[in-house]
């Protein structure tokens, strides 16, 4: 059978996927590499590691599924976006990459922002200048490190520097491209007003073509690395969400997606070019060609969960340890027992800062409206009701942007709880549905592969063809009980916001 490859260089590693032309997983391999901090806020990585750690990968499926390389006939690249790769002009990298995570930036966007004007950079690039974004961090090196700057011929984005050296070609695509702060993301190319806002040269970006379309292929070198095929045709493929949300079937209007990992992801697919006026969406070009996305994050979603648990679930955690169960399924079990609304319990996930609506590094998370009346299983619920608000935040911007949601599609390990599955369908008001798939990024990166080889014609035959719905959740009775909570949630942020900015300066002061 003729299999696709899908490569994501993630944050903690690197996965390979092969896929069978029908949408069936034949072999998934994944190999860690560290992360670095050498000083507070700051995140880098050796891209030699990403390439190290995708070579062991690749080797790994093919040898383990048994695949011969020439029935492999694409490849799709996925992966953490905005990171800086700084190439010299004999193709070596001259620093270690500044990852998406790294904050230093601050200055460098606010001068940016004031250079250019925050409605003109919305218009041009549909997002604030943020420190996580590339530009800023070019800016960045030639403030820090000249000696670097000076010697810079090429800017690349992590998955597109492993395109680099699977193919010997610059190449980046849309959707990764749109989080640089330099794409014209209406237009779907480099913007020359904010390369020269930038001081950018045109010529170190890589070109940019549609996600499924073929931009390379494979060297030799990198076949006798890998044990590809040279010449085995490489397609544009997507940064991590893009490439999610196409292996979750996100590819037309009314269709979103509630990812419930660690940090909570809100994605739709939109027909034409909209940006939130304020900037609290993310909008980037899709995957697809001819649509955008519209995304809003929650930074502790599951992850508020798992603090929950680890803090104070000691003893559900021994209790399922005796009993073979899930520490998780026994606090919501405990959880369903509580009215919705948790009779005025209500919880904010800012455990590490926030994201969507509100882009504020000092939010805190908060339990509001504690009495004696509340215990353990009102808490517990309260925190997947405050995460599953959070989550509502993006969508009720995506519906003030005229999206109409038909259909949620849940992904990630919070989706394996029915209970979560019926908070969200409850809040949204939506039909919450799982697909088949399951396997993130590279899955939809192998999907993307599937198209540039000519397996299908485009990214929905693609879709229609592997993806199929495994479970259906409907809005039940308690909906109407979150229309009413849903406002106090809201109002909390504003109210405590100068609290927060205040109890941030008092730490600080302490620290020195």
């Amino acid at each position: 059978m003729t299999h696709l490859l899908g490569i994501d260089i993630g944050t903690s590693g690197s996965k390979a996927l092969l896929v069978g032309e029908d949408g069936s997983v034949t072999a998934s391999a994944s190999t860690e590499y560290a992360l670095s901090t050498p000083r507070p806020l700051w995140a880098e990585q050796d891209p030699e590691d990403w390439w190290k750690a995708t070579v062991a990968s690749v080797g790994r499926v093919l040898l383990e599924s048994g695949v011969a390389p020439s029935d492999i006939a694409g490849i799709g690249l996925t992966g953490q976006m905005h990171g800086l790769v700084l190439l010299d002009f004999e193709g070596a990298v001259l620093r270690p990459c500044i990852m998406w995570n790294d904050q230093r930036t601050g200055s460098q966007c606010a001068a940016i922002t004031d250079k250019v004007g925050l409605k003109r950079i919305l218009e041009l690039t549909g997002n604030p200048v943020l420190p996580g974004f590339t530009a800023p961090k070019v800016a960045w090196v030639r403030e820090n490190e000249p000696e670097v700057f000076g010697r810079v011929a090429k800017v690349l984005l992590p998955k597109d520097y492993i395109r680099y050296r699977l193919t010997g070609e610059f190449f980046t695509e849309v959707s990764d491209a749109s989080g640089t702060s330099l794409l014209d993301v209406a237009r779907r190319k480099w913007s020359d007003e904010m390369l020269a806002a930038f001081e950018i040269p045109r010529d170190w970006l890589a070109e940019v073509t549609e996600s499924p379309e073929v931009s390379a292929s494979i060297s030799a070198d990198a076949a006798r690395s890998t044990g590809l095929v040279e010449g085995a045709p490489v397609v544009g493929g997507g940064g991590d969400q893009a490439a999610q949300a196409v292996g979750a079937g996100i590819i037309e209007e009314g269709i979103v997606s509630a990812t419930l990992g660690t940090s909570g992801v809100v994605f739709a697919a939109s027909d034409e070019y909209r940006v939130e006026p304020e900037g609290r969406l993310h909008a980037f070009c899709h995957a697809v060609p001819g649509q955008w996305q519209l995304m809003g994050v929650v930074l502790s979603a599951a992850g508020s969960f798992r603090w929950y648990r680890d803090v104070l679930g000691e003893m559900e955690m021994q209790r399922a340890k005796r009993e073979g169960r899930d520490s998780y399924d026994l606090l919501t079990e405990a959880a369903a027992g509580v009215p919705a609304g948790c009779e005025g319990l209500i919880y904010l996930p800012y455990l590490s800062g926030e994201r969507t609506p509100y882009p504020d590094p000092n939010a805190r998370g908060v339990f509001f409206g504690l009495t004696l009346r509340h215990g353990k299983a009102h808490m517990t619920r309260a925190v997947l009701e405050g995460v599953t608000y959070g989550l509502r935040d993006s969508l009720e911007l995506m519906r003030g942007l005229g999206i109409k949601p038909r259909q949620v599609r849940a992904s990630g390990g919070g989706a394996k709880s029915p209970f979560w599955l019926q908070l969200l369908a409850d809040n949204f008001q939506s039909e919450i549905v799982t697909v088949s798939g399951g396997e993130g990024a590279a899955y939809g990166a192998a999907l993307l592969a599937s198209v540039g080889a000519g397996i299908h014609d485009d990214v929905r035959a693609a879709c229609r063809t592997a993806l199929e719905l495994t479970g259906k959740t409907e809005p039940g009775p308690d909906a109407s009980v979150y229309d009413k909570y849903y406002p106090h949630y809201r109002a909390l942020y504003p109210a405590l916001a100068p609290s927060f900015a205040a109890v941030a300066e008092t730490v600080a002061k302490e620290d020195k």
